[in-house]
């Protein structure tokens, strides 16, 4: 019987010193790990969904890392302004922006992305535009263009931005190059079973695999995929507008993502 007490003792020590070690290693990763250097991806990062919220936050977050910002939405007006305040807070780092509606990104829209794009060295593409329900629905009451705009937006915004930064035989991209960083953005909502949300679930779930199955697969070209799930952020899209501890400011939150960028495959910043 003192043995067994004795063996039980040592495997209770060896699984508090494991549970001590990853908790060590969390909080190092969340408060002290420095980020990487982004610009050894490539001199410039693209981020859609820029003109609000987290999409905005990230512009100028990579601006201050000392990268070149190509900004994506879809209103001119407000892409001319936020280019207009990046370049004057961060002088040293071009920028420029191109209007797109993802609600309806066609080939016409996908050309004018990749002629942009062809003379520049994109080493980060931030995949932030999205949409969710103006309010929690049965899918069964959506109606046929919200159901169509939450699979553009969310599910083929991120998949054929994705391929154009990477490239194809006649288009160098990331692949070509053997570098670059790619951050998709999911939700909460598509880790976890979310009636009322469920089609908007749903796509942030493919989001997840997606990214995970590419990471796997660029691996060898020395291309990092991440998939960043917000959880509670200060957002129109959110619907919150007071920050507390545990709902960040854009700006607080894409701090944090961006020193995330090019380690875990899948994290909430």
């Amino acid at each position: 019987m003192d043995s067994l007490i004795r063996g039980l003792g040592i495997v209770a020590l060896v699984y508090l010193g494991i549970f001590l070690l990853r908790f060590a290693q969390t909080v190092y990763c969340f408060f002290f790990r420095a980020g990487k250097r982004l610009r050894d991806y490539g001199e410039w990062a693209i981020v859609t969904g820029a003109t609000d919220g987290i999409g905005k936050a990230y512009a100028f977050e990579l601006a201050r890392q000392g990268l070149n910002v190509l900004i994506i939405s879809r209103t001119e007006s407000k892409l001319v302004d936020i280019e207009k305040e990046i370049k004057e807070k961060y002088s040293s780092v071009k920028v420029d922006h191109l209007a797109i509606d993802y609600s309806n990104f066609d080939e016409s829209a996908r050309s004018a992305v990749k002629k942009k794009i062809e003379d520049l060295d994109v080493g980060v593409l931030v995949n932030n535009v999205g949409m969710s329900y103006p309010f929690t629905k049965y899918f069964h009451e959506l109606k046929d263009g919200e159901i169509a705009g939450l699979v553009e937006l969310n599910v083929n915004s991120t998949v054929w931005m994705t391929r154009l930064v990477l490239g194809d035989e006649s288009t160098p991209g990331m692949v070509k190059r053997r570098r670059g960083a790619i951050v998709n953005t999911s939700s909460g909502a598509g880790r976890m079973t979310s009636p009322l949300l469920a089609e908007y679930s749903g796509a942030k779930s493919f989001i997840e695999m997606f990214s995970r199955g590419l990471k796997a697969e660029l691996t060898a070209y020395n291309i990092h995929v991440q998939v960043q799930a917000p959880l509670f952020v200060a957002t129109k899209l959110a619907k919150i507008r007071k920050t507390s501890l545990t709902v960040p400011s854009p700006s607080a939150y894409a701090r944090k993502a961006v020193a995330r960028i090019g380690f875990e495959d899948t994290v909430s910043p």
